[in-house]
């Protein structure tokens, strides 16, 4: 099995011994070639004249484009103690993420979530990403960059708050290192990883690195251990400075036995330890003497194993012409075991304690996709303007079947709250009485898109774009007992765009404002129901001004944006007949973010971001007990109002590094009644790192140093709240040769 490669693999520590102690070593995110930690005082910290793949194909730089873009880059990722996706993205200005064990490493980004929010690898969407997004080990990117708003323009359907594009590490031409990381800590955590790049010839480059995690539990939890691995691969040809050839494939395993749930809520009369993170109109409390109990069955787990093979073409014609071809394919196949949902029944004579009454899932994902896309561009001098122009055509092909079983509380014994029995996983298919099917859809798109960025001026730039995709679906629901079938074959041909501008107003400071649109289905296109594939994308529009600045030598960069985000043709209940959804619902954000990173003196470097988001239905009713309800005004689930995100480096005589890490939200919602309301929280992380060797850097991390109790995301159903890690410690050693 390839676990046991991955495993082998994370040990590659072990070349050390083999290494040539003469090795060309460098790292492009550090100004240094050993491995201590030093803070610098960085030009363009923001990296604002750098490209970010996410906000443009016609090799803009952040500064140019018309867009909030955020980069992590891997140095600043193992800075910050980032391990994996939901850590990372829970550390961009605006965002909170959990691991709902449907839709591990889920995001909230300006006031939208789940499917709104794009997840790419290398430039490449394969589905929602709530269906394949993984809390995959961080240790296999390059960097992470994140475009805020509306991006269909760019990547089709469901881009409508943003896109995050995980960046895969790649080859460096004639370049010889070897990177690692190992890492204990509580919890019995345990990360290991290594990537070495080699140089073949003048012309030919290979990098491979490999990643192992496991865990008792990263979240404290009885009967969760946690494991993850990966395995990235890449080869480089480049034969001349106008053409280049990529190949790679990239494998990543996950597993999460007896899935955590969250903590169920129970009425506060019955709790030992009540607290105020969570409260409700009903009484239901989050009881922290519950904290770590787990009441999934033994051997119910949440897991996925998914390859994806890819290569990229890049050849300068000449004369301001360029071409690019992308081809990926990509395979996965995902188990989703667990008791989905916990009902509190009062104390009896069996349960003094109380019990919970629970249903049963059992999902699985057998997902097959292809993609290619080719790209044409000019860079070119036009009536004395500078232009640059890209004009592509994709196509994907996506084959996806979902066994979807659900039991009711019937089929599990009733568990004592406090100390909840060993349950054994139901057995046979008899107790799938809830819902037995097979969702079997067939997606197959194709899109032609654009884009233009013509100075005016040197200083003022106008960008547009425009994207039309053609996608026809083929959605079968076929009952596993009976054989019976529903088929929908919908198509849908959205068209989206978007026009900004760029000024430069100074060398340092420069202004930019633009409009976008972005579509997105009713709920994820290859998991919607029958009835909701019959229905219309949702439209959305977008539009954002701000600025981008660096000062101070380039010592101090800052951004800042403000924005505002409709939404329209969500699912609602009809006012004539509440028991027919029908489309005309209507969901906005509007809000401001602030970014900054400064370096005082050569020693010191002070980062962080502030966000607020006034989020709201603005028309939307749900049918409770038969009745519509009007959730207009209302707040929209696991959505903070405002984000904090703080960080300090200090380094002690160009040796040792003290660094302090701060993240704070504040209140959200679990549900759209707005009746259950997580309080806000504030967590505080530390780490100490000291050169132990020229190529080795030894880090001392503890992590929510307060050991705060807080709801981290609210996941199904309402009244279950995930709570965050408590404090830990780990120590981790770095090395670079």
């Amino acid at each position: 099995m390839i676990r046991t490669y991955l495993l082998a693999g994370a040990a590659v520590p072990c070349l050390l011994l083999a290494f040539p102690a003469g090795a060309q070593s460098r790292d492009t995110n550090d100004e240094r070639t050993d491995a201590t930690i030093v803070v610098t005082g960085q030009r363009d910290p923001l990296k604002l004249n750098d490209q970010a793949q996410a906000g443009s194909r016609l090799g803009l730089t952040i500064r140019e484009t018309p867009a909030s873009i955020e980069v992590l880059t891997q140095n600043e990722l193992q800075v910050r103690g980032l391990r994996t996706a939901r850590e990372t993205f829970n550390d961009v200005v605006g965002a909170i993420a959990g691991n709902v064990p449907g839709n591990p490493a889920v995001v909230s980004l300006r006031g939208f979530a789940g499917n709104t929010v794009s997840i790419l690898q290398d430039g490449v969407r394969v589905s929602a990403s709530t269906v394949v997004q993984r809390d995959s080990n961080n240790w296999h990117y390059d960097r992470i960059e994140v475009l805020k708003g509306p991006a269909s323009v760019l990547y089709g359907e469901g881009a409508l708050a943003g896109v995050i594009n995980k960046v895969t590490r790649k080859p460096v031409l004639g370049e010889r290192h070897l990177d690692t990381l190992l890492s204990v800590g509580s919890f019995d955590t345990v990360f290991a990883a290594g990537g070495v790049n080699l140089p073949v010839s003048s012309t030919i480059a290979v990098r491979a690195d490999a990643s192992y995690q496991r865990s008792d539990s990263l979240y404290d939890v009885d009967n969760n251990d946690t494991f993850s691995a990966g395995l990235t691969a890449s080869a480089l040809w480049k034969p001349s400075d106008r053409l280049s050839l990529l190949v790679a494939v990239d494998h990543f395993e996950d597993r999460y036995d007896a899935t955590y749930q969250g903590l169920p809520l129970i009425p506060s009369q019955y709790a030992l330890r009540r607290t105020d993170a969570v409260t409700s109109a009903n009484g239901l409390v989050a009881d922290r003497a519950l904290r770590r109990r787990n009441y999934n069955p033994q051997g119910a787990y949440s897991g996925a194993d998914e390859t994806t093979v890819r290569s990229r073409l890049d050849w300068s014609i000449g004369s301001g012409w360029t071409f690019a071809l992308d081809l990926t394919g990509y395979t996965a196949k995902r188990a989703f075991l667990l008791a989905d949902s916990q009902t509190f029944v009062a104390p009896t004579a069996v349960f003094p304690n109380g019990s919970f009454r629970q249903t049963y899932q059992d999902f699985r994902h057998d997902h097959q996709f292809w993609n290619a896309r080719g790209v044409i561009g000019n860079d070119s001098v036009i009536a004395g303007l500078q232009n640059r122009f890209s004009l592509g055509v994709e196509h994907n092909d996506t084959d996806f079947a979902s066994l979807r079983q659900t039991a009711p509380t019937s089929a599990l014994p009733a568990v004592d709250v406090r100390g909840p029995a060993i349950v054994p996983l139901p057995m046979g298919t008899a107790i799938f009485t809830a819902g037995n099917v097979t969702f079997d859809s067939k997606l197959k798109q194709t899109s032609v898109f654009a884009e233009d960025a013509l100075n005016l001026t040197p200083k003022w730039l106008l960008v547009g774009g425009v994207r039309w995709d053609h996608m026809e679906l083929d959605r079968t629901t076929i009952q596993n007992v009976g054989g019976a079938a529903d088929r929908n074959t919908p198509t849908f041909n959205p068209l989206s765009w978007r026009a900004g501008t760029t000024w430069a107003v100074t060398p340092g400071v420069t202004l930019y404002a633009q409009s976008t649109t972005a579509v997105s289905p009713v709920s994820s296109i290859l998991l919607a129901s029958i009835a909701n594939s019959r229905f219309r994308l949702t439209k959305g529009r977008a539009y954002e001004a701000g600025f981008k600045a660096s000062a101070w030598g380039g010592r101090a960069s800052v951004t800042g944006a403000a924005y505002r985000i409709e939404q329209r043709d969500i699912l609602t209940r009809d006012p004539t007949n509440p028991a027919l959804a029908v489309q005309g619902g209507r969901q906005s954000s509007q809000g401001v973010e602030l970014s900054g990173v400064v370096s005082p003196m050569k020693a010191l470097r002070i980062s962080g971001g502030i966000s607020y988001t006034d989020a709201r239905y603005d028309a939307l009713s749900e049918l409770v007990g038969g009745v519509r309800i009007d959730r207009s005004g209302n707040r929209p689930i696991n959505v903070p109002s405002t984000t904090v995100n703080a960080s300090a480096l200090y380094t002690v005589a160009e040796k040792v590094t003290l660094g302090a890490f701060l993240r704070h939200a504040s209140a959200f919602y679990t549900d759209t009644a707005n009746t259950i309301r997580v309080a806000g929280h504030t967590v505080l992380d530390a780490s100490l790192s000291v050169p132990v060797a020229p190529q080795a850097t030894l880090t001392l991390r503890g992590r929510n140093l307060t050991d705060a109790f807080y709801g981290e995301y609210s996941g199904y159903p309402a009244t279950n709240v995930y709570i965050g890690a408590p404090r830990s410690f780990e120590v981790a050693l770095a090395t670079r040769f």
